[in-house]
């Protein structure tokens, strides 16, 4: 019956992400950042500019996947700075060392850039040393492991899927985030009402799924399996030459994994709802219910971008 429930008239290519105290949604056209502050709602409505649409070779299978991951890290990080600029000064923690450096050397918008290009550099950095060099050195401190390569590879699969957890069950408990993670499941309902072909309001969005296929939380899952998979060609037993060697595979890894994704978001069988099934899992820990309040900010993000022309915006 569970399915049932999540069965679309049909599927869209509108996408969120969870902001502070509020939610960017990005059409094809045009992405809305909505947030709550103090003296009410605020709406910022760009239209989008895509690298792709300039060098349509970006938009090629596999490629299109290292081109997204990266715009969307950059939009992202962009849209989550804004809503942290939104929240009262009182409340705002001081700037990090590295962001005083940039105010105090460029001015304006170029110092905004730079920070948020700061934190997108330093959000990869940070992951690709969890994910990839982390388990390599780790599992590499197993003497039994060393030249058995299949176990290597999964062991080291284990580890990056073990951070992952253990990351998300940290962050979970911080109370800003539970906040946003309930405007996470917000975005999740909203767009399911949307695709449902229902009308957008409170009452009907709030009995939507917050678990949604195509979630980014999914991607990440999709990710480490992917990578189990490639990494498996990698034939060496000195760690740091594993390193290089999976940092190489990477961007196949990404390529694949947002296919993958990308198929199960548009099909609805059997094998899509088994491909889906650990990141809808996971996203019991990255979604949390939210409140009228955040509803009302998903629906007004999504009613911004929603395209004029009916069905442009099917996935």
């Amino acid at each position: 019956m569970k399915r049932k429930t999540e069965d679309c008239s049909f599927r869209t290519s509108i996408g969120g992400q969870a902001l502070i105290e509020g939610i960017l949604m990005r059409g094809p056209k045009k992405q809305a950042i909505v947030c709550r502050t103090r003296d009410g709602i605020v709406e910022k409505v760009e239209d989008l500019k895509l690298v792709r649409d300039r060098y349509p070779i970006l938009g090629l299978p596999f490629l299109r996947g290292i081109v997204t991951l990266f715009d969307s890290l950059f939009k992202g990080m962009r849209a989550l700075t804004y809503s942290a600029s939104l929240v009262p000064l009182e409340e705002q923690g001081e700037p990090d060392k590295l962001d005083q450096w940039i105010e105090a050397h460029f001015e304006g918008e170029k110092a905004q850039k730079l920070i948020i290009a700061s934190a997108v550099v330093l959000g990869v950095a940070l992951s690709l040393f969890l994910f990839i060099f982390l388990p390599a050195f780790l599992v590499g401190l197993i003497p039994g492991l060393k030249t058995h390569f299949f176990a290597r590879n999964l062991s080291e699969g284990a580890v990056r899927i073990a951070i992952l957890l253990l990351y998300m069950r940290l962050v979970c408990e911080v109370s800003d985030v539970k906040r946003l993670f309930s405007y996470h499941g917000a975005e999740h309902k909203t767009i399911f009402c949307y695709e449902h072909g229902k009308p957008l309001t409170v009452e009907n969005v709030r009995v939507e799924s917050r678990f949604h296929p195509r979630c980014g939380t999914s991607f990440l899952l999709v990710v480490i399996v992917i990578s189990i998979l490639v990494n498996s060609v990698v034939r060496l037993s000195n760690s740091f030459a594993r390193m290089g060697a999976h940092l190489l595979l990477l961007p196949v890894v990404i390529g694949l994994s947002y296919e993958l994704n990308r198929w199960c978001g548009r099909h609805d069988n059997w094998l899509s709802a088994i491909l889906s099934a650990p990141g809808k899992w996971l996203q019991h820990m990255t979604t949390n219910e939210p409140d009228d309040s955040m509803i009302e900010c998903a629906i007004r993000a999504m009613e911004l971008v929603i395209p004029e022309e009916k069905g442009s915006d099917v996935w």
